[in-house]
């Protein structure tokens, strides 16, 4: 035993005794250590660090987008002149107290406010804004960016998408860029940028909350979905990407009388591209129609598939439109319009607005289970109210 321990107690020694020497060689020429291990093959194997994806840094300020959009942002002042209802009380005591007094009318003037985009100075400046900005106005003026005042003629609007087209007489003045619409994606930081509620131009930041949303059953309009603060007197601003550039027209929110918050809404810069050029070109927008009204097509609750599937369901079918003249009836299911698949009806709205009145289309589908194909001819989209109606 006491053999043993004195063993031990020499080897612990030795062990701090070479401990030590290499501490005192470490420090006197450094490097030792690693030219050893590498003499006797011992080195160490190079580390391996892990491939991580690059990090894209966000914009600590947009300014630099502001600059680029905010120029081209102006705030439109609507005058209109409003009639109201009102009772003229009889100045006769006796009439007063047997009738009161006589129906009348009033007018007083009301002002809206608003803004608007300038989209192009072909010739003269064309801005756009929302056709509620403006409707029944009878004097519009426009504030540019740079404090110019300029009177603003109507060239042409559009109930349907809400959107109008103003004509300004200035020189010198900053167009919007146009996004590439089909780059934009949920989660996408935008601005909006407009004058809410009058106090003067705001930028306001959130991201695209979602994209193709369908506000109107019958219309053939979809909208970005934003969290970006959008106010009264923020319709028809600009809604733009990180690089300064239009994505969209502001036209409506959400808000919180019906509990919501965060929840604006913009006509997408295509869809307002569209209507720019129609109405610059006619003084209007011509859709097409196939005269009827579509739902999603209904499956079995033990089909296992989703909710929708592919097509549009005909619901109703407008006496003397296009589609009752071709055949189609009731819970036909339309499967191709033309060359193109049908996804929803949605998809199909946008397929019929885009082709001009007096095409003729082949239309497949399902009728009880059966294929079929007519030709339908289509006409110029009646106002909304009236197709919407039509069926009553």
């Amino acid at each position: 035993m006491k053999h043993a321990a004195g063993t031990l107690t020499f080897i612990t020694r030795f062990v701090i005794l070479g401990l030590a020497a290499a501490f005192v060689i470490g420090l006197i020429w450094p490097g030792t250590g690693e030219r050893l291990r590498q003499r006797f093959g011992l080195a160490n194997p190079p580390s391996v660090t892990a491939s991580l994806p690059p990090v894209h840094n966000e914009p600590v300020s947009y300014a630099d987008a502001v600059a680029v959009a905010a120029p081209s942002v102006v705030n439109i002042y609507a005058n209109k002149i409003v009639t109201e209802q009102a009772v003229q009380m009889y100045e006769n005591p006796v009439l007063q107290q047997l009738f009161g007094g006589r129906p009348t009318t009033y007018q007083h003037r009301e002002q809206t406010l608003g803004s608007g985009v300038i989209v192009s100075s072909r010739g003269q400046g064309y801005v756009l804004t929302n056709n509620h900005v403006i409707a029944n106005a009878a004097d519009i003026q426009v504030l540019l960016y740079d404090g110019r005042i300029a009177k603003a003629t109507l060239v042409g609007a559009d109930e349907e998408s809400d959107l109008a087209v103003l004509k300004i007489d200035a020189s010198n003045l900053p167009v919007i860029h146009l996004a590439d619409q089909t780059q934009l994606r949920a989660g996408d930081v935008v601005l909006a940028i407009g004058n809410p509620l009058g106090i003067g131009q705001t930028v306001t930041m959130g991201i695209v909350s979602a994209i193709d949303r369908q506000l109107n059953s019958t219309s053939a309009e979809d909208f970005i979905q934003t969290d970006a603060a959008i106010n009264l007197g923020n319709s028809g601003g600009a809604l733009v990407n990180t690089e300064g550039e239009l994505v969209g027209i502001n036209t409506l929110l959400i808000g919180k009388a019906v509990g919501a918050e965060g929840i604006g809404f913009a006509i997408p810069v295509a869809t307002a591209k569209k209507v720019l050029d129609q109405i610059i070109a006619t003084g209007h927008v011509v859709r097409g129609w196939i005269g009827a009204d579509y739902a999603f097509v209904p499956l079995p609750a033990n089909s296992g598939l989703p909710a929708a599937a592919r097509g549009a369901q005909v619901t109703v079918v407008y006496p003397g439109g296009p589609a009752a003249q071709a055949g189609i009836l009731p819970h036909d299911i339309l499967l191709r319009i033309g060359s193109d698949d049908i996804l929803d009806p949605a998809d199909l709205r946008r397929h019929e607005a885009a082709l001009k009145p007096g095409t003729k289309v082949e239309v497949t589908g399902l009728r009880n289970g059966s294929p079929f194909r007519v030709e339908v001819t289509l006409v110029q989209r009646p106002p909304m109210s009236a197709s919407a109606t039509a069926g009553n």
